[in-house]
């Protein structure tokens, strides 16, 4: 199960997705704001047919960032609260519906970026903040909870470890420091000055027991309403904004979900995955608080579903399911105090719900009516549920954020993520399904350059990192738009232990690299060259992370397969990976490494000891300050190639971490990465080989 930063999600997570960031004046925003709206019909990109000739992107229109990251009304529907972003930090901005103005804004800092944000009464909004720590391509969160009024008044550290004489962000007060992290967790529906937050201490424990505050959005007092009796827990409120959930685990990485009738009941355990075999996470409740939805592992290995629970009789039954699929987002009421669906990606977004027809439902299904070939998703709404802002994207699309009147049955246009990315240019992504060696069904997505037909193209095959419990979606991705723009194929497989598609399909990639997951890679290239789709002569394999590891093992598995292969901050000597990075930090990340790798017959499976093996040149890219995948593995593979002859350039930035932050950084390795496929399958070695 996912959550996305397009749409405000009732349970934060920890783990926000990277942010593209840009450049827009405030003045800008307040006029783009002011401008006259679109309808939905005028205003969706999906309306237009793609013309005979495309003009494709250029890299200079992938690399600019968003005008706006994310959008959400207050609750009386007078303001938006919008993130702007950009090179080095975002900021919040608060704008009058009315007239378009800027009311007030938060500047968090140098480095610093605006995380997660909340309206949490008509003119106060909670945000969290998240710092760029030089080992990283995107931000992280701080644990810090920080309040602004909608004039940019108030602004308040209410909680964080750089409290009492520490200073804080510009323009923001200091409160008490806390050794803690935390993030929020819901709002009181019968308390407007409270919330509830999820809080982690730093502990000398490798496993923190993670609990719940009650806290006040001005004054930013405290008190702790429950705690879990297991670590690392997670936690699940009621309509009422009582905690009855909490599932977490011990160092040895088997969840244990608890359940308590009320404020005052004792936590009872309901699954432990050590016994069951079987993880259950609860997903909430319904809106009269009489049923919760727990997402439930297949013991038989088949897809997760979704199973009602009775909180009277703790019966549990089958709610919600796909034949294929997991469910991958979860669908909530425009109060955003009821779960009342889940989308499920069957290549493309599916969406079903409970009781579909129920009003939510209905809006829902009427937004999907209306822009059609477009993933729906619903953020915040007025108080009322009168007016609901709607995030549209697609395969083709970055975004855009629309206000739906459900009295008025219209939705009007408010702001495009991108605006110079045109749909109409941009490239097609398809669903594809082939069969692996062993009979296993393998999903994946095929991106074709635009304006040309799935015949005899050079083909990137484009491995996603992880690699566990990840997977490559139907969306509108950079990278890939960025290569098929530039007039390359892109194939993308959901590999075993890809996340998505079952427990079977998850557990079946443990202490495979290099073996049956690579295979996978192997049997989608060839199915491509079997179809037709990609010229046999002109494939390149390119990943980032694992998806580096996977580029590097292909090259040297197959060395007739691939043309030339690109790791990009990528981990290539696994018994390393065993002694240096920062896994190894807590138990449960050594539980990790131990199911994910083992100990044993790493040598074999490890590129920097097959050089010798590889025919095809190879391009490497690195950070020096890269904890997760140190510059160790890029420097050993980079000799191990020279000593064995095979052409090799290196791209290594001393100050970047896991994957380029630097806007000049970003540019020279797209420009230095499109040559090099230039030069092996692109343009230039068509021309070497036309004599």
């Amino acid at each position: 199960m996912r959550t996305r930063p397009d749409a405000e999600h009732r349970y934060c997570g920890a783990n926000a997705a990277p942010r593209r960031r840009g450049l827009l004046p405030l003045a800008l925003l307040a006029l783009a704001l002011s401008a006259s709206p679109l309808h939905a019909e005028e205003g969706s990109a999906q309306a237009v047919a793609a013309p005979a000739a495309v003009q494709p992107h250029t890299l200079e229109d992938f690399l600019r960032l968003d005008q706006v990251e994310t959008l959400r009304l207050s609750p009386d529907g007078k303001h938006y609260a919008t993130v702007v972003p950009f090179e080095d930090r975002s900021i919040l901005s608060f704008v009058n519906r009315a007239d378009g103005s800027t009311t007030g804004y938060v500047n968090p800092g140098e480095k610093a970026f605006i995380g997660e944000f909340f309206w949490v009464t008509n003119d106060r909004v909670l945000f969290s903040v998240e710092q760029k720590f030089g080992r990283d391509d995107t931000a992280y969160s701080t644990g810090e909870i920080f309040a602004s009024n909608a004039d940019g008044s108030g602004q308040q550290l209410l909680f964080g470890f750089r409290g009492e004489g520490e200073r804080a962000h510009s323009r923001i007060n200091r409160g008490r420091k806390e050794r803690a992290w935390a993030e929020l967790l819901d709002r009181l529906p019968n308390d407007p000055d409270k919330v509830l937050i999820r809080v982690v201490p730093w502990t000398d424990r490798t496993e923190p027991f993670a609990r719940v505050d009650e806290m006040d959005i001005h004054s930013g007092r405290r008190s702790e309403v429950a705690k879990a009796p297991v670590p690392n827990a997670l936690y699940v409120t009621d309509p009422d904004g009582v905690v009855r959930f909490a599932s977490g685990y011990e160092a040895d990485r088997r969840r244990q979900t608890y359940y308590r009738a009320s404020q005052d009941a004792d936590w009872e355990l309901i699954n432990n995955e050590a016994q069951s075999n079987r993880i259950v996470m609860p997903l909430g409740f319904s809106a009269d608080g009489a049923t919760a939805y727990l997402n439930v592992e297949d013991a038989a290995g088949g897809p997760d579903a979704i199973y009602a629970f009775d909180v009277a009789s703790k019966e549990q039954t089958l709610a919600l399911s796909s034949k294929s699929v997991d469910p991958d987002e979860i669908l909530y009421s425009m109060s955003r105090r009821a779960v009342i669906g889940a989308t499920f990606m069957e290549g493309k977004p599916v969406m079903r719900f409970f009781d579909k027809k129920s009003p939510d439902a209905i809006v829902y299904r009427s937004m999907a009516a209306s822009f059609k070939g477009s993933h729906i998703r619903i953020g915040s709404a007025t108080a009322d549920g009168n007016e609901v802002i709607v995030y549209v994207s697609s395969d083709r699309s970055p975004g855009d954020y629309y206000l739906f009147n459900r009295q008025a049955k219209s939705a009007d246009l408010i702001f495009s993520r991108s605006k110079w990315i045109d749909p109409r240019r941009t490239a097609e992504v398809r669903p594809i399904q082939l069969e692996a060696r062993d009979g296993l069904a393998l999903h994946g997505y095929l991106t074709l350059p635009p304006g040309t037909e799935a015949r005899d193209l050079p083909l990137v095959i484009y491995p996603h990192g992880g690699p566990y419990n990840v997977q490559d979606y139907w969306e509108f991705d950079t990278d890939t738009q960025l290569l098929a723009a530039h007039g390359y194929a892109v194939l993308q497989v959901n590999f075993r232990g890809s996340g998505g598609y079952g427990r079977r399909h998850r557990n079946i990639g443990a202490r495979e690299w290099g073996k049956a997951m690579q295979d996978d890679l192997t049997d989608a290239t060839r199915w491509a060259v079997e179809q037709g789709i990609a010229d046999g002569d002109r494939i390149c394999i390119y990943g980032a992370s694992y998806g580096g590891y996977a580029a590097l093992m292909g090259a040297a598995k197959e060395p007739d397969l691939y043309q030339c292969a690109v790791g990009y901050i990528g981990v290539y000597d696994l018994q390393l990976m065993h002694r240096r990075g920062d896994i190894q930090t807590r138990r449960s990340g050594r539980s990790y490494l131990d199911e994910a790798l083992g100990e044993e017959g790493l040598a074999a499976v490890s590129p920097v000891n097959l050089a010798e093996q590889i025919k095809a040149p190879v391009f490497l890219a690195a950070g020096g300050q890269d904890e997760r995948a140190p510059v160790d593995h890029t420097e050993a593979m980079e000799k191990a190639l020279k000593k064995a002859g095979v052409p090799v350039q290196t791209l290594i930035y001393p100050d970047e971490g896991h994957g380029f932050f630097v806007p000049e950084h970003r540019r020279e390795f797209y420009t230095q990465l499109l040559a090099f496929f230039d030069q092996h399958i692109g343009a230039k070695a068509a021309a070497a080989e036309a004599p």
